[in-house]
């Protein structure tokens, strides 16, 4: 530690601290636009000057090391002359705007000016104008002239996204900030340019002219988009969420949220929100009020029960429900004597060991500082946009991070050693990993096999660390062999030292473990529920069609019950439904969400519902009721979280296990060409799906069927042909997309999109003939 005198103050911090890092420990603020405390220093704003004594001019606190007996003074005659000269050469070629900037209200520029700046300028020349960019539908350029080229986004898109997509050219007055090749921002992280942006320069192009800052309610919520449940800002006018920032928690998304989490809102206020129960009839749909709603489902759930027994009702849910509509839906299920009822719906190996609950394994907070990642089956960088951040972090200190996946994609930080094999193929793989690791300390391997080079390069490297991590993903949890993986992968972790855990999936995978919303003794999982149609399904927040592992044995299934009752905040799966009930998404409810680390967060909701729409858990309590079912007795949703157990977070982390007794067993490559598939960015859930925004942007462009060189030349094709892909009984046509990184014999096919909705499992073999 090194001891300096700050403004008369001693204060203590670590060698190697710059002042500006001694002032935030003393609470002292020193003006600044260019520093931020997650991005490399750049010292190119001059504004942090401070007075250092026996220094013949003023330092930048942001670059100046701290050295033992240090006096530092930033609010004398010298440093605030120096600070009150950057900030008038700052707003020499600033235009005076701020009345129509977005910025205004909670501009770092416009603040900094009321104290360091000077009633009228003395500048009389005219002010440099820079031409306005255009860089994709979430992040606005039109108002460059504001930039003062403190690099913050550049600095951003190289060290937190991973990707250089802005930049600075010319020098001097002519600097500016650009994309390279008149390109545009397509970072799945992009918008945390808006936020670290000091001044006007960049802003969100779809909350633009929406309101003012002072104008806006802030309130606390959490996203459901993903397993990191990232701590969210909701900003609120007149009952309409205008906006959405992160909330800092550095033990959970830090200062960032991903572009998923901020402008999915836009979905919250569309057309495509449903406002009032609907009904069929004849074939047409109705608007009805509730009462007649839920006596229709009650009455129809009864009659089912009494023709066809208990068993034939099942319930689908999504894991981005609340943790207290899932209980409640479970109690519902369960209640009438069924045990059918998942949230497991991308699944296909439904194992799992007695009251395992599947987790990442360690908290999200020390991915950031593993030395050793294997990550297994996962499209990091688009499924986990903040996890993959904090890898990069973790890369950036030294950390070797290394895959087992079907395809070599960019994930915007350096990846080590890597197998890529199809699918069919990762446990075998997975398995000569462990030999390796047997061989390398003298123990019984899983199973005797011979491990290729790259196996034992990431057997060594594991070895080699002090702090591993080996991570299943979401094409791993959805594999056939998804327990063996996570056998395997179990056995590596505990003879190298590592954790071992799953990524996960929805932002609620974990509480939807811990609630129940399980199959019970006898139940059917997902897949049988619809292998086997039944007659009555309950749809929770799913459009189970594009959500199922099987999209074509979905539609089947649900074509085949006779009743199908859909509870969704938006006008979903009206060609299957019998009823609609419209409950409120996650702005306009209370509930809690369990993280992948096991974090239980609760919220309320920021806006009233909209319309007739109603919390999931209050239409469920009333359903209980009408079917006569006991334990629906909640007067509110901390009722209903106390009922679930989840205000014990010691019980929780109790339950927290990835035990799987799995037994590994080699099995045969099937013949043909086998299909991977990623489920896109902006197509996880009903939300995202509608956020007009999100949808205009390169990640949801229509899907591709990409192939390797090797088998686009057998098929003769080049990119942008069209391909007739089949599988099972249906077959759709698809653009080609040539990637010289996918496994061979394997074709990678999105999921959850309705282009590809006609085929059928994720984990398949396809054939493919030209269109």
């Amino acid at each position: 530690m090194v001891e300096i005198q700050l403004d008369g103050k001693k204060v203590e911090v670590p060698e190697g601290s710059m002042v500006m890092h001694a002032a935030e420990k003393a609470g002292t603020m020193i003006p600044h636009f260019c520093y931020h405390k997650k991005l490399s220093i750049a010292a190119n704003c001059r504004m942090c000057l401070v007075d250092v004594e026996k220094a013949p001019k003023p330092m930048p606190a942001c670059a100046t090391p701290v050295t033992q007996g240090m006096i530092v003074r930033t609010k004398s005659d010298k440093a605030i002359k120096a600070q009150q000269s950057v900030m008038e050469f700052l707003l020499i070629n600033h235009p005076l705007d701020c009345p129509i900037c977005d910025q205004g209200g909670e501009c770092q520029l416009q603040d900094m000016a009321v104290g360091y700046g000077k009633g009228a300028s003395r500048y009389e020349e005219e002010k440099r104008v820079v031409f306005h960019k255009e860089v994709g539908p979430l992040i606005s350029m039109e108002e460059m002239s504001r930039c003062i080229q403190c690099t913050r986004c550049v600095r951003f898109g190289q060290e937190i996204a991973g990707q250089m997509e802005l930049g600075m050219v010319n020098r001097g007055e002519h600097s500016e900030i650009t994309t390279f090749v008149n390109g545009t921002v397509d970072s799945e992280l992009s918008g945390n340019m808006i936020d670290i942006c000091p001044v006007g320069a960049l802003t969100s192009k779809p909350f633009r002219y929406s309101a003012r800052t002072w104008e806006l309610s802030r309130r606390k919520s959490v996203s459901p988009h993903d397993s990191t449940g990232a701590n969210l800002i909701v900003q609120v006018k007149n009952h309409k969420v205008l906006r959405v920032v992160p909330l800092e928690n550095e033990a959970v998304n830090e200062c960032w949220i991903a572009d998923r989490d901020r402008f999915s809102y836009e979905a919250l206020n569309s057309d495509a929100r449903l406002t009032q129960p609907m009904v069929k009839q004849g074939g047409q749909w109705k608007n009805v009020d509730w009462t007649v709603a839920l006596e229709y489902v009650a009455n129809g759930l009864k009659n089912i029960k009494s023709q066809h027994g208990a068993a034939s009702i099942g319930a689908l849910a999504s894991a981005t429900s609340t943790s207290e509509e899932l209980f409640l839906l479970g109690q519902l299920v369960r209640g009438l004597g069924s045990q059918n009822i998942d949230h497991r719906l991308r699944q296909s190996d439904f194992r799992v060991d007695a009251g395992a609950v599947r987790w990442l394994g360690l908290p999200i907070a020390e991915l950031s500082s593993v030395d050793r990642a294997l990550v297994i089956g996962s499209f990091l960088r688009k499924d986990h946009p903040l996890f993959a951040q904090r890898l990069r972090q973790a890369a950036r200190h030294g950390a070797q991070v290394m895959r087992i996946g079907a395809q070599a994609e960019d994930w915007a930080l350096p990846v080590g050693a890597e197998i890529v094999a199809a699918p069919s193929q990762w446990l075998s793989v997975l398995i000569e990993v462990a030999a390796a690791v047997a061989t390398a300390k003298g123990v019984t391997a899983p199973l005797a096999v011979q491990p290729g080079e790259q196996a034992q390069a990431i057997a060594e490297a594991l070895l080699s660390g002090s702090k591993g991590a080996v991570l299943l993903g979401q094409a791993a949890s959805a594999h056939p062999q998804a327990a063996e993986l996570l056998s395997i992968a179990n056995w590596i972790a505990a003879q190298t030292g590592a954790s071992c855990g799953f990524l996960g999936d929805a932002g609620n995978q974990v509480g939807a473990q811990l609630v129940g919303a399980l199959p019970g003794q006898g139940g059917l999982n997902a897949a049988e529920m619809l292998a086997k149609p039944l007659k009555a399904y309950l749809l929770f927040n799913t459009e189970l069609v594009l959500d199922a592992a099987n999209a074509a044995q979905a539609a089947k299934a649900l074509a085949a019950a006779e009743m199908v009752v859909a509870f969704s905040p938006f006008q979903a799966n009206v060609e299957f439904a019998d009823v609609i009930l419209p409950i409120a998404p996650f702005t306009e409810t209370g509930g809690s969400f369990v993280n992948a680390e096991g974090r239980v967060q609760s919220f309320h909701g920021v806006v009233r519902p909209l319309g007739e729409t109603r919390p999931g858990w209050k239409v469920l309590r009333v359903l209980g009721n009408l079917l006569g079912l006991n334990a629906f007795t909640q007067e509110s949703v901390e009722d209903v979280r106390a009922a679930a157990g989840l205000n014990d977070a010691a019980k929780v982390s109790a339950r927290l296990s990835n035990a799987s007794s799995a037994t590994p067993q080699l099995v045969a490559a099937p013949a043909g060409l086998q299909r991977i598939a990623n489920v896109p960015l902006y197509a996880t859930d009903s939300v995202v799906r509608r956020a007009p925004s999100l949808q205009a942007t390169a990640d949801a462009a229509a899907p591709l069927l990409a192939i390797g060189t090797a088998l686009a030349a057998k098929l003769g094709v080049q990119t942008g042909a069209k391909v007739r892909v089949k599988q099972g009984e249906g077959s759709v046509v698809l653009p080609v997309a040539i990637d010289a990184t996918l496994a061979a014999d394997t074709v990678r096919v999105s999921a959850g999109c309705p282009e590809t909705a006609a085929l059928g499992a994720v984990f398949g073999t396809v054939s493919l003939e030209r269109a």
